[in-house]
């Protein structure tokens, strides 16, 4: 039987080092039941070694996702969703064969801390994570469904890391799976993106959360689907089986 699921693919721990310290995995599990949220997505930038601790913490509500917000060679960030850890974590190793040794610097840019379940530190990862990789968006997004997995062109409203801030207007046969706009926009300005883009183009709502204030139903996407699986939401994204993404802005 299809149902309504609150899914929010796009958000931050205290591994990314924009993310607030407080946005640790017990916090971000506790605060999503709290918001009524079904899905989440822990997608910190170029990485997803916080997915066990967020997920092992949430006990399946709510469940969650390992995501990874790749920043491209051209500095477009996308959002990618994944089925299960493995596969994140082979793609993370190809990402990394052209991710620089850049020493992050705390004062700078913030931690960038990975932890488990309770909040114990595993390690301090010291490569800096908010960096373009040497793979051009079109190569990321291609990698991506080679493995299996989906790419959401993220937050593409937004004046710096988007596809259209760095190369223009997104061709509107663009193979990612959906587009992604910011919580921030009312009505009218989600829509005329949704005018630019008719469907069948898919386009989704995230929270983008980097402190927990953020997450919320008001700043996510309702989507039908039989349960809260990968498979149901790429369905959902493809319109396939009476799964669907109800526009997000009502």
């Amino acid at each position: 039987m299809l149902r309504p699921f609150w899914v929010d693919l796009h958000v931050h721990t205290l591994l990314s080092p924009c993310g607030e310290l407080e946005m640790g995995a017990p916090e971000i599990a506790e605060k999503a039941r709290e918001a009524g949220l079904d899905i989440i997505g822990i997608a910190d930038h170029n990485s997803c070694e916080n997915f066990p601790g967020v997920s092992e913490a949430a006990k399946g509500n709510p469940v969650v996702l390992p995501c990874i917000e790749t920043q491209s060679a051209e500095d477009i960030h996308i959002l990618c969703v994944f089925p299960n850890y493995d596969t994140a974590l082979a793609y993370k190793k190809w990402l990394w064969k052209r991710i620089r040794p850049i020493p992050n610097d705390v004062d700078t840019f913030g931690y960038q801390i990975v932890v488990d379940a309770c909040n114990n530190i595993v390690k301090e990862e010291e490569t800096l994570l908010i960096q373009g990789a040497g793979y051009e968006v079109d190569q990321i997004v291609a990698k991506v469904h080679e493995v299996g997995a989906v790419a959401i062109l993220a937050h593409v409203d937004r004046p710096a890391f988007s596809y259209p801030a760095a190369l223009g207007p997104m061709p509107a046969d663009y193979p990612a799976d959906a587009f992604e706009l910011s919580r921030r926009l009312n009505y009218e300005e989600a829509q005329k993106w949704r005018e630019r883009y008719p469907a069948p183009r898919a386009f989704i709502r995230s929270s983008d959360s980097h402190s927990l204030d953020t997450l919320s139903r008001a700043n996510c996407t309702k989507m039908t689907l039989a349960e809260p699986t990968f498979e149901e939401i790429r369905k959902a994204l493809r319109g396939e089986e009476g799964r669907r993404i109800s526009w997000p802005w009502g």
